[in-house]
């Protein structure tokens, strides 16, 4: 497993990251759950990302049993703090002081760990002056409950203003965690740019698009039992991909990842990691398996020929307006 560093700051990320949104908690058996984190540390992934907000808590939790009696300096465990929680009381969302520390304080209970390496603002709150929310962070920091701050799905302008207030309170800012695969590209034209001027790295999540962009969903036909496709809450995200159109196109990818000696998955994981501006891609799994298979993108590099036929293979059906960054899944 290879590792990047997060924009220019001294804290390095497995290239792969392992993910737990949509699993954890609801999809899967916690039992399930802890071999697929075993399979991920077997495999040299340290970095584990979630959120308090998936499963409502719970896959924090199951996240934080799992990596229970792992030596603490070897990993990286990244959160995140915004969308509504707990009983939905008036404070209990967004990025307002009172919710972002006591979101905090929870997290870290959950995880069973004192500090949290890289603390994400999971959306832009247009609700709280930027500044409360980052002295907010700012006291995490000085805590030394939170390492570095993140943030999740901004736009350029906001990762812009967020980096200038960071600045004035020395606080670490070193990611945004967008989605980003082949198919959906809307961070290239304005997010990459002004987190490269900012020092700031992407974690990206979807590489593979909910699984669009592993072969399993066919055109024309329904999609197979048990896929994400046919759970209540993972077709909301995947929906968007399964158009014929869409799916036509992935088929054609098949013969230029064989050619690679790729699967398509993944030849789709190592496809966004050619983006010098991406540290590391979250995968998820419901079975370990599912993670030995797409640990072998670490490391891949993707000649210029081939990613020019990518282009033209979809050419179409990619999305690339970064007006609908605030819409992402």
């Amino acid at each position: 497993m290879y590792h990047r560093r997060l924009g220019r700051s001294g804290l390095s990320v497995s290239e792969l990251a392992y993910g737990n949104w949509i699993t954890h908690g609801s999809q899967i058996e916690e039992e399930q759950a802890h071999a697929c984190i075993r399979a991920a540390l077997d495999a040299g992934i340290t970095t584990f990302d979630t959120a308090d907000v998936y499963a409502n808590t719970a896959a924090e939790s199951v996240l934080g049993r799992g990596l229970a009696g792992q030596r603490r300096e070897s990993l990286e465990i990244l959160t995140k703090v915004f969308f509504p929680t707990g009983p939905g009381g008036p404070n209990d969302k967004g990025l307002g002081r009172k919710h972002v520390l006591e979101s905090c304080h929870a997290s870290l209970k959950r995880l069973g760990t004192d500090h949290i390496d890289v603390y994400q603002a999971h959306r832009f709150d247009p609700t709280v002056p930027l500044e409360e929310t980052f002295l907010a962070f700012a006291d995490l920091v000085r805590q030394g409950k939170v390492l570095y701050i993140g943030v999740s799905e901004w736009t350029a302008e906001e990762i812009t203003r967020g980096a200038a207030i960071a600045r004035e309170l020395n606080v670490p800012f070193v990611s945004n965690q967008p989605q980003y695969n082949m198919l959906w590209r809307v961070i290239e034209p304005q997010v990459v740019p002004a987190s490269e001027r900012e020092g700031i790295s992407q974690i990206v999540y979807s590489p593979i698009a909910q699984g669009a962009l592993t072969g399993k969903y066919q055109p024309g036909r329904p999609a197979p039992a048990g896929s994400r496709a046919t759970d209540e809450r993972g077709a909301t995200f995947i929906q968007r991909w399964l158009r014929d159109e869409v799916l036509e196109r992935v088929a054609k990818l098949e013969p230029l990842a064989a050619q690679a000696g790729l699967s398509l998955a993944q030849l789709a994981v190592a496809w966004v990691l050619q983006n010098s501006n991406v540290a590391a891609a979250i995968i998820g799994a419901s079975r370990p398996d599912q993670v030995r298979e797409n640990v072998k993108a670490a490391g891949v590099q993707l000649d210029a020929d081939l990613l020019t036929a990518i282009d033209e293979v979809l050419l179409g059906v990619v999305e690339d307006d970064p007006r609908l960054t605030a819409r992402a899944g």
